[in-house]
């Protein structure tokens, strides 16, 4: 079974991003979901390093939440921005030194605040011990790296890394 799904929640959340996408439940589409979601980890697998074990499943559940409540508010705060007065903009660099210390528990963390409108990393630095990241507003860097490491480090911690 694990030649045929090295990756299986991979291969149910393509399944499920596929539904979403055609915005259709159908047998065909449901078959070429099915097609996808073996085909792509299938595919893929030799250039994944380590096997992804989520250690927590409702801890990645609330995380999941969190970062798409996060999104939605960061989209309506980016736009403000945008749509206000460009002087009052305060963009900034800032450096996260990272305790998470896994590839993939790294990528996540840098794929999550880039997903979330305003943030970006920039740059990950050669020891893997810190991560830059550009902010389109910061009036209080430290409290925008706590808020990352508490609302996106920490979880990560818990659901990708033995404790």
């Amino acid at each position: 079974m694990r030649r045929l799904l090295p990756h299986p929640l991979l291969s149910v959340t393509l399944v499920v991003i596929w539904l979403l996408l055609v915005n259709q439940l159908s047998f065909g589409h449901l078959l070429l979901g099915v097609a996808l979601g073996v085909a792509v980890p299938l595919y893929t697998a030799r250039f994944w390093p380590d096997q992804v074990h989520v250690r927590r499943p409702l801890v990645l559940l609330r995380f999941i939440a969190v970062v798409l409540y996060d999104i939605l508010v960061a989209n309506v705060a980016v736009a403000r921005l945008i749509l206000g007065r460009q002087e009052r903009l305060q963009p900034a660099f800032l450096v996260l030194p990272l305790r998470l210390q896994t590839d993939v528990a790294i990528s996540v963390l840098a794929n999550t605040i880039s997903l979330t409108p305003g943030t970006v990393s920039t740059f990950l630095s050669a020891d893997r011990r810190c991560l830059v990241i550009h902010s389109l507003h910061t009036t209080d860097p430290e409290e925008v790296l706590a808020t990352i490491r508490e609302r996106y480090e920490t979880p990560l911690k818990e659901i990708l890394e033995a404790c």
